[in-house]
């Protein structure tokens, strides 16, 4: 039996825009624009019943971006502020947050996705990270698990999971950039959401290039299938 009449697959593609990408991105992913063929692929698959192009879409004050901060804790990739969580009744909850340069503002070529990427594909288009004050990594919730669009509609421009949940999505799988960060989290709230999640490691490159290991253990852990595109899984759909 195909693997179609099992499951009701979705395809996340994560973050693949400009500022992620050599040459010229500011938080570019070595490798990043390479992998833009076997995501072409993948979006060409007739089996998946919807897909999902994400794009991290900061407005210019947000938190993450190492010169919104003072000096001398405003250096990206070294520095980290304390985020407190936006919902109500939990702003007492904080965390820390690793600084950025400023990448993937709303309305710049920077958060532009790629033109290597077959957009034409895509079913849906989503925007995040669009709240000033927090992070989010994760297309389903934002840095502190914030799943309700109530809280998060100033993050995000649409309930991904509802919207998967419509059309009867059983599996998500999940590529893109970057793997220790976006495509990690979004993978790993695909679980949290009630989905069975899939990341194809061929098509995601991490920021720390020999940091691949480590996420796979994390993926794995968090109860994501990290496969390769040759699995018989995606073969059947």
């Amino acid at each position: 039996m195909a693997a179609t009449a099992a499951i009701k697959p979705a395809l996340v593609v994560v973050d693949m825009q400009e500022d992620f990408c050599p040459p010229n991105g500011s938080l570019a992913v070595q490798g990043g624009r390479e992998i833009s063929s076997t995501i072409n692929a993948l979006l060409s698959k007739p089996g998946f019943i919807t897909r999902v192009l994400t794009q991290d879409y900061h407005p210019r004050n947000h938190i993450s971006f190492a010169s919104n901060h003072a000096e001398p804790n405003n250096k990206p990739f070294i520095s980290s502020i304390t985020m407190q969580n936006p919902a109500p009744g939990k702003q007492s909850e904080t965390k820390p947050q690793q600084l950025w340069p400023i990448h993937c503002v709303a309305d710049t070529p920077g958060a532009t996705i790629i033109p290597e990427i077959d957009t034409s594909k895509a079913d849906l288009v989503v925007q995040k990270g669009k709240h000033p004050q927090i992070e989010m990594y994760s297309v389903f919730a934002d840095a502190f698990g914030n799943r309700d669009l109530s809280i998060n509609a100033q993050s995000v421009s649409l309930d991904v999971a509802a919207a998967l949940r419509e059309k009867g999505v059983t599996d998500v799988f999940v590529v893109g950039l970057a793997g220790d960060y976006c495509v990690k989290y979004t993978a790993v709230d695909a679980v949290k959401a009630g989905f069975r999640s899939w990341v194809v490691e061929e098509a995601t490159r991490c920021v720390v290039p020999d940091g691949w290991g480590a996420v796979k253990g994390e993926l794995e852990a968090a109860g994501v299938s990290v496969i390769s595109i040759m699995d018989p899984i995606i073969h059947g759909i």
